[in-house]
């Protein structure tokens, strides 16, 4: 599965990394890299549930890439 990706500087330093099509799936980080890092571990997270109630099917990992809209 994809999604788009959405990181912002945070006020605070660092980056917030959010998920617009899976609700309140955010995560930051210090960096973008630990942001994404960050981010991949919250989407897995986040679909779990899913997962376990076999709704996808097995979801083996997560791939994130570059949004291009």
């Amino acid at each position: 599965m994809r999604f788009k990706v959405v990181f912002e500087p945070s006020d605070e330093g660092g980056f917030t990394a959010q998920v617009p099509a899976l609700t309140g799936c955010i995560s930051e980080g210090d960096s973008v890299d630990e942001a994404l890092a960050n981010i991949q571990e919250a989407i897995e997270l986040y679909l779990e549930p899913v997962e376990d109630d076999g709704i996808f099917g097995a979801i083996p990992g997560v791939a994130i890439a570059p949004y291009e809209g």
